[in-house]
């Protein structure tokens, strides 16, 4: 099968990041604005806790769902025909988000935008891994996920300028106006061939009726664990735990998240241009992971009785060194971002309730850390590897 290759600058790239740009600013919208939207309708104490777990676990369901819907429609209909209809849709989500009055209205509409969200990175990662050459292919996806990141940032100076409800319609704007340039983008050649071949596109069973393939998607959503059980956990919910380590100043989680996506952002474009200089992507994972534990234990160590602004600093620590770049399908990032909904934040819950808030968390962390690395142990190198091929 043949292609034509674009540059890591080329038109697919760019827009591919801004698009990836906008799915991370509503996808951590909720994150950074949860304690200030929902004391505004009408809840506190420990509910804020609660209810912005079950609404951040229903998001992720919604991301779960909409990354198989995606992902089957991505190979049957094109890449393009998923990019679209997702943007609408977790744009429309995000503008109905500023209208809501209760909790309930809150839920339905973000596991909506989260069906939506799901889209957008999996079928960008994809098409422009499709698009570019198998050499260049870690750096223009770094690229795209380093330059994406710095929605959070964005997101996060929102909230300090605006309401709660403007943030959500800011969202829903800029999606559409991401709409309008991704008609400038190109279908996958890839597709194009593979739609002429005699093979079944777009069956999602497939991953499951071979056991080598099924145990590298398995494999695959496992190494991913602890990026979600950071920000999901550690980052989103940095306010709680500093109540439990004794920090008396007021840490805003809004402020915690941005801190760990703008060094997420550099450490992803970094762990590209490793992974390329070792020719080896699981020797630069193996070197994130140990960045990612040594943050964790100064998480769990260094911040009792500390500062607000040391609370930030080691968030962008953790963030730094838990990145998610490694990945160009639509299923496998949207399972990981699942996984906070049916294992992580229940792990931690179930811990916690054994013990407490504190503990639970790290020994929730050494649990998910230790199946990371294990995974990452049984996987294979796919540094370079062409993905002009197709799945029997």
């Amino acid at each position: 099968m043949n292609s034509k290759q674009y540059g890591i600058l080329s038109i697919p790239v760019i827009v591919g990041a801004l698009g990836y740009f906008v799915d991370i600013y509503d996808l951590l919208l909720f994150g950074i604005i949860r304690r200030q939207s929902l004391i505004d309708l009408g809840l506190s104490g420990d509910a804020v806790t609660t209810v912005g777990e079950n609404i951040i676990s229903i998001q992720m369901m919604g991301l779960l769902i909409g990354g198989i819907i995606w992902g089957v429609m991505g190979d049957k209909k094109g890449r393009l025909s998923v990019l679209f209809g997702s943007i609408i849709l977790y744009s429309l989500a995000n503008i109905a988000n500023g209208m809501v009055t209760n909790t309930t209205q809150y839920s339905i509409v973000r596991f909506i935008a989260g069906i939506g969200l799901a889209g957008e990175l999996g079928a960008g990662i994809t098409l422009v891994s499709e698009l570019i050459s198998k050499e260049k292919r870690g750096i223009a996806t770094s690229l795209v996920a380093g330059l994406g990141l710095t929605g959070a940032v964005v997101a996060f100076i929102m909230k300090e300028n605006f309401s709660w409800r403007i943030c959500y319609y800011i969202g829903g704007g800029l999606g559409l106006l991401l709409l309008i340039l991704r008609l400038s983008v190109f279908e996958s050649g890839m597709f194009h061939d593979v739609k002429k071949m005699a093979v079944k596109r777009g069956n999602f069973f497939m991953l499951f009726n071979n056991a080598d393939r099924f145990r590298r998607y398995l494999l695959g959503i496992l190494i991913g664990l602890p990026t979600w059980y950071v920000i999901g956990v550690l980052v989103t919910f940095s306010s709680e735990f500093g109540k439990w380590m004794g920090i008396t100043e007021k840490i805003d989680p809004g402020k915690a998240i941005m801190y760990a996506y703008a060094a997420i952002s550099i450490g992803d474009i970094l762990i590209g241009l490793l992974s390329q200089q070792l020719r080896s992507r699981k020797k630069a994972l193996y070197i994130f992971y140990a960045i990612t534990t040594v943050f964790m234990i100064l998480f769990f160590t260094a911040q009792w009785h500390g500062t607000a602004a040391g609370m930030y600093w080691i968030c962008a620590g953790l963030g730094f060194g838990t990145n998610i770049r490694a990945t160009a399908a639509t299923t496998i990032p949207n399972m990981v971002r699942g996984m906070l909904a049916i294992f992580i934040i229940p792990l931690f819950k179930g811990l916690r309730n054994l013990t407490d808030y504190y503990t639970g968390g790290w020994i929730a962390g050494i649990i998910i850390l230790a199946i990371a690395i294990t995974a990452a142990l049984y996987s294979g190198e796919t540094f370079g590897k062409d993905l002009n091929y197709v799945e029997s």
